[in-house]
């Protein structure tokens, strides 16, 4: 059974720091597709950041130069460090990992259909 658990969540002003962590369990991470997602209340949920098997990332434009993510894959745990917070940042951040051909969510070349249950970010100003 595949699980992916994040945690690293929080409140902080703005100009600070946070980094996310997300452990897999049943699933080696480092051979997929991973990528970290977030939602603000009423909002859609957006890619943030992704990194591929290859080790190749990317990231939306509004973390570009502030948010960096990376994998250890002796952890088999993902992370995603979080600088320069910004109120907009304010989200549910969740994990996510590819499940396969029948993954409904798409982002930078990738496909997700395993999920975390997502760690609260608030940045206040």
């Amino acid at each position: 059974q595949v699980q992916l658990v994040e945690s690293g969540g929080g409140s902080v002003q703005a100009g600070g720091s946070l980094r996310l962590s997300c452990a897999a369990s049943g699933y080696t991470s480092s051979s997929n597709c991973m990528a970290w997602f977030r939602q603000a209340p009423g909002k859609l949920r957006v890619g943030v950041a992704v990194i591929r098997p290859d080790g190749t990332t990317s990231y939306a434009d509004s973390v570009k130069g502030r948010f960096t993510i990376s994998q250890d894959n002796a952890k088999n745990t993902l992370y995603l460090q979080m600088n320069s917070l910004k109120p907009e940042d304010t989200a549910m951040y969740y994990c996510a990992g590819r499940a396969g051909p029948y993954d409904k969510t798409w982002y930078a070349g990738c496909t997700f259909g395993y999920w975390g249950q997502g760690t609260q970010v608030t940045v206040s100003s």
